[in-house]
């Protein structure tokens, strides 16, 4: 029987890979799951997931596969390394850097593909195969995030980057405040797990009966129950994106033709209003962007994720070069999971 490992080291990873694991139990597979680090909260895990204590524990399971939506994964965890990464944030530094860790890239629309089989060529130590990304399969059904004070207003969906040189929390806080008093719109606030927590403070300050902060980990509902995103160059664009609805981007660092994207924090309630009365204008342009990030609409990622998976254990690595050896990435993943053997 084929066994599969999740390795996660944040808490956004159970989204990611939960649809994928429900896809290999489907099949009669085992899946069990490890914890890097102390930033996952492991009162996420459901009864029915297998929770593997320590890197011994994970060798005497001996996966076939490991999942990785993060950077890193040891080399002395046994099984084909896939990646499939953490968001679609293709603008941030080092989205395209290769690491030498992985035997397989799962793509999740074309224009990945297009850069990773490009990297492809110099290294020729990994695989790249398009699936579509896992976390996707249970966007479009998704039940719509509802809170007590919920009515008829639209909906808007401040949903930041943490990182501080494009995050919009500090520039527009005071715009959201003084917008959120009006009355005019609901708001949700989602922050990324990483945000600073003086920012992630400053926003609960400021909770009223039309702007709530929200602590869930499922994102799907959130973005089903939202009208209009405010982001800046977060991933959470484009999963918003291909349920066909309108983003405003405060200073992108590279906005693409369907964003409304604005430099001034003034602005913001201008480019709300544009972006709730020209929904259809902008349809379009989505639907351009989306055939390019994430053409997959029938929640199948999953299936094709597992599907490239098995292909690449059946097909070996005779047709790749060896990995790197990637000797001080790995001394400090000893040290941090506290394991010294079986150099």
């Amino acid at each position: 029987m084929r066994r599969f490992l999740m390795y996660i080291s944040e808490n956004y990873a159970f989204e990611i890979l939960r649809p994928l694991q429900a896809e290999i139990k489907k099949r009669g597979f085992q899946v069990a799951w490890f914890v890097e680090g102390d930033h996952v909260n492991l009162s996420y895990f459901a009864e029915d997931e297998t929770l593997l204590p320590d890197v011994p524990a994970v060798k005497a399971f001996n996966p076939d596969a490991v999942y990785i939506p993060g950077n890193l994964v040891p080399d002395f965890i046994p099984g084909l390394k896939v990646q499939l990464f953490h968001g679609f944030e293709w603008k941030k530094k080092g989205h395209f850097r290769i690491r030498g860790m992985f035997d397989l890239y799962c793509t999740q629309g074309p224009l990945f593909t297009k850069k990773f089989n490009e990297l492809a060529q110099p290294h020729r130590h990994f695989d790249v195969i398009e699936t579509g990304w896992p976390k996707i399969d249970s966007l479009f059904n998704a039940k719509p995030y509802h809170w007590p004070e919920r009515d008829q207003r639209p909906v808007i969906l401040f949903a930041p980057t943490f990182s501080p040189a494009l995050t919009s929390a500090p520039a527009l806080f005071e715009q959201i405040k003084a917008l959120s008093e009006t009355g005019q719109w609901q708001w949700l606030v989602k922050f990324h797990p990483k945000m600073d927590a003086h920012w992630q403070q400053q926003y609960r300050d400021i909770e009223n009966a039309n702007l709530n902060v929200v602590e869930t980990q499922e994102i799907a509902g959130l973005l089903q129950c939202a009208d209009v995103m405010v982001s800046d160059t977060s991933s959470i664009i484009t999963e918003f994106a291909l349920l066909n609805k309108p983003v405003v981007t405060f200073a992108n660092s590279q906005p693409d033709p369907h964003l409304l994207d604005f430099s001034e924090p003034s602005q913001l309630r201008e480019m709300l209003q544009q972006a709730l009365e020209t929904k259809s204008a902008l349809a379009e342009k989505i639907s351009n962007a989306v055939a390019q990030l994430h053409p997959y609409a029938d929640g199948k990622s999953s299936q094709r994720v597992l599907d490239a998976t098995l292909q690449c254990i059946e097909q070996g690595r005779d047709h790749l070069k060896a990995k790197p050896y990637n000797l001080i990435r790995s001394l400090k993943l000893r040290k941090k999971l506290r394991y010294w053997w079986g150099f």
